[in-house]
């Protein structure tokens, strides 16, 4: 395993980080394809044998059963000072908002409830998983920064955010003295490189660590055409990102494909080998043991010039969908966000 400092931070991670979606009890969320506590314990241990130290889960996942399956397994396999552990928060809901819970009291009770869940006094990394356009930006940079100086958070990041949104949260962070985002989480992979447009730029100029989700395209850059597997049978969110533009993605799938059994190696490592020449560390996702053994190759295998290049030609830009489509849609009117409102609790 390889590991690079996350951004501005000082924090140490492996090139790989374990996505913990897939673990949680599937009776009591919205996936259906997420494993056991067991398995996710084999699959946790497995990860931490092969150098992976960095782990990213979310209190939205599974209802929180994602963050108690990883905090109960690092608890047991390992020290809580050798590992880096991310965790999410969700805009604030209506009913908060009809209560008069403010941005800052939001974060506040979101993160306590995800440090109650892992069984930690603190998390390395707190993003902020999708932009709350009902929610003014200095209240969530001032309830960050407020939960940085309690010692519960070292560093925040963000997920799910245009270049301009990340780039004027920051100015604002720098402007008031809060701590900034050291590190972005988006859509980003071989079938999807929207990021290249603006984000990856930016990131580039301000030493923000990509770290992006969906790095295998939920599967599909780990199969052959004509492949299946039950997340792919059943993650829905997933058809309605990759479906509608399969056909010209499978051109890109296929070359894969063909470059994996010239080189005697999977697909998963090809498609992961892609993403590293690019980022600072794909979350890759795992509900088998075969996944993470695949994703830690990755970090050794070394593209030519040649084959990066036979892999990206074939690409033609995407329309945005998904957690972005949304953004885009609410953003016409977000302008209130941008305000320093300054609510006080």
């Amino acid at each position: 395993m390889r590991y690079e400092k996350l951004g501005m931070s000082e924090l140490n991670v492996s090139r790989i980080c374990m996505g913990c979606m897939g673990f949680g009890d599937a009776s009591n969320g919205q996936h259906s394809w997420t494993i056991d506590e067991e398995h996710s314990r084999e699959i946790i241990r497995r990860g931490l044998e092969l150098g992976v130290n960095f782990f990213d889960t979310a209190i939205g996942y599974q209802n929180g059963t994602s963050e108690q399956y990883l905090g109960r397994a690092l608890k047991d396999f390992t020290s809580r000072d050798k590992v880096v552990v991310a965790t999410k928060f969700l805009p604030r809901t209506n009913e908060e908002i009809e209560a008069g819970i403010t941005g800052q009291q939001h974060i506040e009770r979101m993160l306590n409830k995800s440090l109650e869940n892992l069984g930690m006094d603190y998390v390395d990394l707190y993003i902020y998983h999708m932009w709350d356009h009902r929610t003014p930006i200095y209240d969530i940079l001032d309830g960050l920064n407020r939960m940085v100086k309690a010692g519960k958070v070292r560093y925040v990041g963000i997920s799910n955010c245009f270049a301009y949104q990340l780039a004027k949260a920051n100015a604002l962070a720098e402007k008031e003295g809060f701590a900034k985002f050291v590190s972005v989480q988006s859509h980003y992979n071989l079938i999807f490189r929207e990021e290249e447009r603006e984000m990856a730029k930016l990131c580039a100029e301000d030493h923000i660590a990509m770290t992006p989700y969906s790095s295998l395209a939920g599967g599909r850059l780990s199969k052959h055409p004509g492949e299946t597997s039950k997340r792919l049978e059943e993650d829905d969110y997933a058809r309605l990102k990759y479906d509608a533009t399969a056909g010209q993605d499978n051109v890109i799938i296929q070359r894969a494909a063909e470059l994996a059994e010239r080189r005697g190696v999977s697909m998963t490592e090809i498609s992961l080998a892609w993403l590293l020449t690019k980022v600072t560390a794909p979350v890759v996702g795992a509900t088998k043991l075969s996944h993470i053994e695949g994703a830690a190759k990755a970090v050794e295998l070394e593209l030519s010039e040649d084959e990066i290049h036979y892999l990206e030609e074939p690409y033609i830009p995407h329309r945005l969908v998904g957690v972005m489509a949304q953004n885009t849609a609410a953003s016409s009117g977000e302008s209130h966000v941008w305000t320093t409102g300054k609510q006080k609790i």
